[in-house]
Order: C-alpha cells, then structure tokens, then sequence
C-alpha cells in the first residue's frame, strides 16, 4: 500500500476505496488529478492521468528516493513501478515487463521515457565505459524513433504512430548490457495523406526546417514544407515541437548511437526522395516506370503492362509508403544491431536478463475508422485478455500458494472479440486474405458482403446490412465491432488495398540494384529475377497478428507490471477534467474490474514482517520488540488488540486484510504514534551521538598524544642514527641531512641545529693552527658583515694585512716603511698593524693621488710613499664610525668618521698579483678588531648604486664605472653626484 499522503488528496490507491464504484473511482481520480496527484495505484499498477504540463517530481532526488524502496513506501509513480520491475529482475533473477496502455494523447511515449530514464540513472554505480555506452544508445534510441515514428494528430503534437516494444539486457550484476526493438505496424498512410490539423511523420518537417542551406541544397530541397504534395497539408498545422531544435538532436543521436556519415546521408537522401516523388505529374503518353510494369506469364514469357494516370498515382503512393516503412523497419534494425547483446556465454557471464517495456498504441474511436484502427484496436484486444488473465492468474497463485479460499468473481473474457478478429477461416482477417488472394475485381463491397455473410450472427459484430434501422452506418461501406471499450464503427473503404502488397515486383528490383548499400539492404526480395516463382507475400493484416501473437506470447512469460495511461480531455489542458471522457476510458481499460478482482478476496496483503514493522508501534506487546515464537503470532497479537480478527485471513507468509477500513485505523494510529516515537528516537539518538563524539574526541586526543610522541621518539631516534659516527667523519656530519621535525620540535631542532654547527665549528677550528687565527677570525668578521652583498671580497686567498712591510708586494720601498712604522710604534705607542697597503686617496675636489693608508689598533696614518712614507694625516681609530664598500670587484671604500669629514679611496691590489680583492680584506680586519678588542659595532655597509659619504660636512654621491683607457683619476659629473671612472682589466 502506498504511504498515505493526506485526506486532502483522496486515495493513493483505489483498491483502499470505501465502495468500488464508478462514482467513487472518479471522484477520487478528479481529486488526485486537480491536486497534482497524477499517479495512482491499483495495488501494483500505475494509473498515470496526463497532467499536460511539466512536473518538477523527475529530478536525481526523486529517483534516490524511490530506489530500492518498496512500492508503499513513498506516494505513487512511474519509479515505483520501475524500481519494482527491476527489484524483481535483479533478486530473483527473473524476466520482467512493463506495459503502458492508453488512448492516443494519454501520455504513454513520455511513461516510457521516464521509465527508461529511472532504469537507466539507478544501474551501474561504478559508471563503467561500455555499461554507459550501452545506456547512451538505448536513451539515444528513443529520439530517433520518435523524429520517424511519431506525427502530431489532433489529439497529441507527438503521437506515436508505430508500437514500440524493447527488451533492455541485463547481466547478473544488474547493469545493462544491451537491448532488442520491436516495431508494429507503422502508419505508413499518413505519409501520403493527413488529416485537417495533423501533420506527416516529424522526420520530413524537421529536415525542410532544420536542414542546412547546403544541405538542403545537395537534396534538391526547399526550406518550405508547403511546397511539397505529401507534407503541404500538415505544413500550417500548429505544434509544439521545434523541429529545428529537434533535426540537431536526431542528428547527434544517430552519430552517438553508431550510424556512419554515409548512412545518415541515404536516411535524407531517401527522405528528401519520397518528397519529390509526391510532387511526380504523370501523362499517360509519357514514358515513365510508373506507367509500365515488366510481369511475366505462366509460360515464362515476359511482357511489359500499361497503366493508367490513375494507376500510376496510385503506384507512386504504394511506392512512397513503402519506401518509408522500409526506411523506418531499417533504422530500428540498425540501432538493434548496435544494442544487441553479442557473444554472451551465460557459463561466463551469468544470467541475462530481461526487462520489457511496451509503448503501444492505444484504442483509437476516430469520426472515420479504417484499417490502421481494425488493426490497434486488436491489438488492444489482446493485451486487455492478457492483462485480466494474468491479474486473475496472479490473484489464483498467491491464494493458492498461502492457502486461501479464493472467491470467484465474474469478468468479461474478451476472447470472443479476439477470436472475431483473428479466428482461422472465420474471423475478418482471414476474410481479408481470402479477398486479397481471389482472382479478378474484388472490391471493398464485395468483402464486406462476405464478412456480413460469414459473421452476421456473431454478437459483436454487425452492419447496416444486419441493422437496417441503424441510420449511423451507410449501406456497403460500415461494418461495426462491439469491443470490450466500446462500438466501434469502421469503413471497410481502402481495407483490401492496405492489407495486400501493391508494390510491383518492378519496384522492389529496381531499389535491390541500386548503388546506394542503404536502399539495397532495404529490398532483399528484390534480389528475385523476373521469372522466378516465388510465393505471394503476407497480407499486412496477417503479418501484424503474428507479431502480435508474438509479442503476447513474449509478455505471457514475464513478470508483468502495468501502467494505465489516461487522458483527461481532448483540449491539452493542465486544469481541465472531462468526466465523460476519463469514464469512458476508465470503462474500456477496465480499470474498475482491475479494482474488483484486487478486493474480490482481500483489498490488502503484506508479509508477516513487513506488517510487523510497519504496525509494531501499535501493540504493546510487539514495540519495540516481540518475544514470540515467529512473526505470524507476533501480527496475530495486533490484530487481536485490535479487534480485527474477523477482518483477517492468515496465510502461510502473509497477512491479508479484507476491507480497507481496517488497514486505515491502524494507519491512523500509527501516525498518532509516530510524532512520539520520532522524539522519542530523536532523544535518543542525539544521546548517542552525544557520546559517540564525545568517545571520538578522546580518542581523537588519546591517539594525537601518542601519535605526537611517537614523532618525538622518532625524531630523536632518526637524529641518533644519522649522527651517530660523525665524530669519525671527515667532514664532522656537516653533509648529513637533518631529518624534518615534528611541530613540537621546531625550536628544539633549531637549537640542535645550532649546537651541532658550533660543535662542528669548534672541530674545525681546533685543526686550526694559533698563527692563522686571526687570518680566520677577519674572514668570519668579513662574511658576516658583508652578508652576501659582494660577491669576491678575497676569502680564497691568504690574507696578509700588513703588505707594505711585505718585500714581495713592494720590495723598493719595504724597509722605509719599516723603519717610519718602527718609529711611529715608539712614538704613539700602538701594539698591532691592522691593515697597510697602496691606495688612491680622493679628495674633496675629486682630484686622486697616490697614498699608502696604515691602521694600527689606535691610528689611522695617510702616508705619501714617494717621500719615505712621511705622513701626511694621522686620526684616532676611535673617530672612525663605520665603512661602506661596493657590491662590485672594484676597490672603493669610505671610512666614515664622526666630524663627517669621511675618507673615500680605493686600495691597489699590490704588483705582483693584481687581481687581489683587498676590500674584504679590510672590513674583516676593522670589524674583527671592533668587536673583540674595543667590543663596539663597526657598521659596514654594502652600496649597489652610490656611496654615500660627507666630505668637509658636505653630502657626496660617487658611482663607480669600469671604462677601457681611463684612469683613477679620471671623474664625470651627474646630477646626483659624481661617477669615478676606473680602468678595465
């Protein structure tokens, strides 16, 4: 039973109906459709009324909220069917069917789309490559069907004007693998002639309109479907569909499903043909195939057989629809032979099973009624005996397997209008056949005075002939057939020329000799030469009833399921319920019949556990869970408390309920119960959840705790490891790569990164010899003060501070110097040479001379070397406050002092090796001597522009440029300052 969805909506399912009476099943229809509800159960059959407009109850949550449900479990529809039929498919491995019934405009092609949809969105989670393929072409499938199978009538803008039948594959996974499509009886009439406000099939208007100018150009074709005999009529008739819109996605679709560029090329082609041919004039003294036919006699001689204008026309319509039924017949088979499951070994690969879904015309009661209706209405015939057969059959079955008394009740068996139809010898088609096959003029009359003869005194059939009195049917023209939905009045006029072959054998070779593949795969029974004897081909007629007979055999031996489709007024509109007309289909789908044998026994059966979950809360002696031997005692003690024993049948597996009243006092109690028992739930759940995070969170930390330490523990052992022998290393460990620390460690890896460095450090320097140190304790000064801003400062060479005392570096001059700093060193008392050198001192007027610079550890001496190192300047170290340098290789230098009176000279880098950086080499010594002996900061500044210095007080800018050919002495003034010049290397 369906989940209840309110008073206000009437009944989710008819079979809970307080009396099942036409009264109340319309009642409670109309209510549903104004409501909304267009679904509706007959316990496991869908009635579907068309709501004519869109419904937002399609959507990817809708289809996870029926999947894998039950059928009560959520309020009607098209995917509780659907899921139902799969559910069945997939768990018992057993073949199913949906069949969707109705009139022409009830809405079935679009049941099926969204049936085919819902199977296609709940199979194959894992979304493997060639499971989507085979989804893709059997929802691809159905666009291409329609654009050439479907037509607007009057009654709908998108009729199917064909029977469709697909069988979708399944392996034993559930996923489909592939499919089969089965086509009856095209209405292939309407190519040549429509009626008022209807139109031709969709495929020759979407071409005319949505084809490409260049593509209509390569057909011969004009954009206009008004200029063509077969589509003039339909060409002003209004619709909603855009065929424009549409012929793009026919055409995309016929590429998705595996159509080559050739065969979609003779598709139009072959349309594009049947449009000239409409527009053929004849004349009788012309010479066209149409007006001559090539037979041969019983002798084997072969002659050439005029035809009239009139023949001729005839002819080129018999020719026209032919080739669209053949066009159509091959499409259908072309896309089964891309859908068909191919090398499947069940050994292999397990059961293939089946799910049917049948989109098939439904009954048709026209102003005129010919053959193409004769031969729906038939097949409506058929389904209806098998739909009640298998209701009975399945009601017999379960009350015989749970043993229960079953209570006959009496129905009509359509049998005796089937066998009217399709009897052997006696019936009306086997009358057609006989008049097709007779020798001479046979007409129309002559059949109907045969089948008046031969039937005139079966009950359901009549004519104006056996009813004089009825002024409802012509003499020689009407025949009428009493079906189980109602009279149906057909004009046997055009009967014999539809059920026979009227394509000449001409024909048929002619299109089998043809160049394109297309067209001769089309007509392989023109592959017969002209004297071959062959036997007369099929009636349409007879040729239908097999396949139907074949169809019904096919859905007799699968699970069926049911979709009633019911059209609730003939003007399209969403709002608009015609009583008469939703009765007068109610009436011929037999659905209120469906009703009565549904309640004939019980209106409602279910499990023995499903009811005992469903209804548990109710009992006091079942919530919230029973002590009892099984599940049937533990339903037994509900009905019991209930007071419905009387109203109740056990079975051997189910419970079943005779009237519906009972069912809705325990649903009623039940949703009194339900609000309880949800916050009743709710308090407990929020409870446990509550403690189930509280639980996680100490985990969570009891876990994060010892996982943190782990990392400690393994930091320190991965150090360990790795560190292990480097007292032995050559290089102390200094190459050993630390491991990357845990957070907590950062500033604890740190400090032992530090303390490592100091130690390796400390190695390295006890392998130092004491007369190096202060050599080394200038270049660690000079590394860290320059801080990487110059990159050659002469770290790779030996420093020797003291060069003019060296003889090398000036051998003339070496002993005068000596001598001048041996006096200096007695006279101001100084206990350390810092630095001496050559250099060229810049003045203040930017003029450069020659200068030998001394630091001692308390002066600073400018000494003129070309007279014995007189000195020419002597400043207290402690007046210097810092120096700046170059980034370059050149080698200028400020000594900046405190009076701002700075010096600004550049060192020579001696004779004998003249690509000496000395510059390094001085800020070392100074900042060196700074911070270990005096312990004050010496800044040094590394300049990329300009130096910057005061000279007398005043600001100076210099910058420095090497230049071919020029000199030290050599400046150029800017605007910022001056450019000191020096010469290339």
């Amino acid at each position: 039973m369906a989940e209840l969805e309110g008073l206000e909506f009437g009944k989710s399912d008819f079979v809970l109906l307080d009396e099942v009476t036409m009264e109340q099943f319309m009642e409670n229809l109309k209510l549903r459709f104004e409501k909304g509800r267009i679904y509706t159960y007959i316990g496991e059959v869908v009635v579907s009324v068309n709501p004519y407009r869109q419904m937002d109850i399609y959507g990817k949550e809708t289809i996870e909220a029926y999947r894998g449900r039950e059928l009560y479990e959520n309020p009607p529809h098209l995917y509780a069917v659907s899921d139902a039929a799969y559910k069945a498919m997939k768990r018992r491995a057993k073949d199913t069917c949906i069949v969707i019934s109705g009139e022409s405009g009830a809405g079935k092609t679009e049941a099926s789309k969204y049936i085919m949809q819902y199977i296609a969105a709940i199979t194959n989670p894992g979304q493997r490559a060639e499971v989507e393929s085979v989804k893709n072409v059997l929802l691809k499938s159905n666009c291409v069907l329609e654009a050439f199978g479907n037509a607007k009538t009057n009654r709908n803008d998108n009729s199917s004007r064909f029977g469709k039948y697909m069988d979708i594959n399944f392996n034993f996974n559930g996923d489909p693998t592939g499919g089969h499509i089965n086509n009856y009886l095209l209405e292939k009439s309407r190519v040549v002639h429509q009626q008022d406000g209807e139109r031709n099939f969709h495929s020759f208007y979407q071409l005319l309109r949505g084809g490409s100018e260049e593509m209509l150009q390569l057909l011969h074709l004009q954009g206009d479907p008004a200029a063509y005999a077969f589509t003039r009529e339909g060409a002003a008739a209004a619709t909603s569909n855009n065929d424009r819109q549409n012929h793009k996605a026919v055409m995309s679709a016929l590429e998705v499903i595996g159509f080559s560029n050739q065969e979609i090329t003779s598709i139009y082609q072959i349309l594009a043909s049947i449009l000239l041919l409409g527009n053929i004039q004849f004349e009788e003294d012309g010479e066209s195939s149409l007006l001559y036919r090539t037979v041969a006699t019983g002798g084997g001689e072969v002659i050439e057989k005029g035809h009239t204008e009139q023949d001729a026309c005839f002819g080129r319509e018999a020719f026209a629809k032919a080739l669209y039924e053949r066009l159509f017949a091959w499409i259908v088979s072309r896309i089964n032979s891309v859908i068909e499951v191919k090398n499947y070994n069940p050994v292999l690969h397990g059961k293939n099973t089946v799910i049917g879904v049948l989109d098939i015309y439904g009954f048709e009661i026209f102003d005129n009624n010919s053959f193409e209706q004769f031969c729906i209405n038939y097949c409506n015939e058929k389904l209806q005996q098998l739909f009640i057969e298998l209701i009975l059959q399945q009601e017999q079955s379960e009350y015989q397997r749970e043993g229960i008394t079953w209570q006959h009740i009496d129905y009509f068996n359509n049998q005796i209008i089937v066998d009217l139809v399709e009897q052997p010898h006696k019936g009306i088609i086997s009358i057609l056949d006989e008049a097709c096959l007779t020798v001479g003029k046979v007409t129309d009359t002559v059949c109907l005075e045969s089948m008046n003869t031969k039937l005139g005194q079966h009950p359901h059939y009549t004519s104006r002939k056996l009813s004089p009195t009825d002024k409802t049917m012509d003499f020689q023209k009407h025949f009428r057939i009493r079906h189980y939905a109602g009279d149906v009045t057909y004009s046997v006029e055009g009967f014999l020329d539809k059920n026979k072959d009227l394509l000449f054998q001409d024909f048929k070779r002619l299109m089998y000799n043809s160049a394109n593949p297309v067209l001769k795969e089309m007509w392989p029974d023109g592959q017969l030469g002209i004297t071959e004897v062959t036997k007369r081909p099929l009636t349409a007629a007879t040729l239908f009833k097999n396949s139907i007979v074949a169809l019904v055999d096919k859905l007799a031996c699968k699970e069926p399921y049911y979709v009633r489709c019911i059209k609730p007024n003939e003007m399209k509109s969403p709002v608009l319920f015609d009583d008469a007309r939703c009765q007068h289909q109610v009436a011929y789908l037999g659905l209120l019949e469906n009703v009565m044998v549904r309640r004939a026994g019980f209106a409602y059966r279910q499990l023995y556990s499903r009811f005992l979950q469903r209804y548990k809360m109710t009992c006091e002696y079942t919530w919230p869970n029973h002590l009892m031997a099984s599940d049937r005692d533990a339903v037994e003690a509900i009905i019991t408390q209930h007071g419905f024993q009387d109203d109740v049948a056990f079975g051997h597996t189910k419970l079943f309920v005779r009237t519906p009243r009972s069912l809705f006092t325990l649903e009623q109690e039940r949703a009194a119960l339900i609000p309880i028992l949800v916050l009743f739930l709710q308090k407990i759940w929020r409870g446990a959840l509550a403690r189930l995070r509280c639980k996680r969170m100490r985990a969570i930390y009891t876990i994060m705790g010892c996982y943190k330490r782990y990392k400690v523990k393994a930091h320190f052992w991965e150090v360990e490891s790795r560190f292990a022998n480097v007292r032995t290393m050559a290089d102390y460990g200094k190459s050993v790569e630390w491991p990357a620390p845990p957070a907590a460690l950062t500033q604890f890896h740190q400090i032992t990164l530090m303390l490592h460095r100091r130690w390796w450090a400390r190695q390295v320097v006890k392998n130092i010899p004491p007369s190096d140190m202060p050599e080394v304790r200038a270049k660690v000064a000079a590394l860290t003060a320059l801080q990487g801003e110059r990159k050659h400062w002469g770290v790779g060479r030996a420093w020797e501070r003291d060069y003019l005392a060296n003889a090398r570096d000036c051998p003339q001059t070496s002993s005068d110097f000596l001598r001048v700093s041996k006096e200096l060193k007695n006279k101001d008392g100084f206990t350390q040479v810092v630095f001496s050198g050559f250099c060229r001192k810049v003045n203040r007027f930017n003029k450069s001379t020659d200068r030998a610079l001394l630091i001692t550890d308390k002066f600073v001496y400018k000494l003129e070397p070309k007279k014995q190192y007189k000195i020419l300047k002597k400043l207290p170290l402690d007046v210097f406050t810092g120096l700046s340098t170059t980034s370059g290789v050149d080698q200028m230098l400020v000594l900046h002092t405190s009076n701002k009176d700075d010096i600004l000279l550049c060192l020579q880098r001696g004779e004998l090796c003249p690509n000496q950086d000395r510059v390094g080499e001085v800020v070392g010594s100074l900042v060196d001597y700074f911070t270990r002996v005096k312990r004050t900061p010496f800044p040094v500044k590394v300049c990329r522009s300009a130096l910057q210095l005061h000279m007398r007080g005043k600001p100076k800018s210099v910058s420095v440029e090497t230049r071919p050919g020029q000199t030290i002495a050599d400046f150029k003034k800017n605007r910022d300052g001056f450019v000191l010049l020096l010469p290339a290397n």
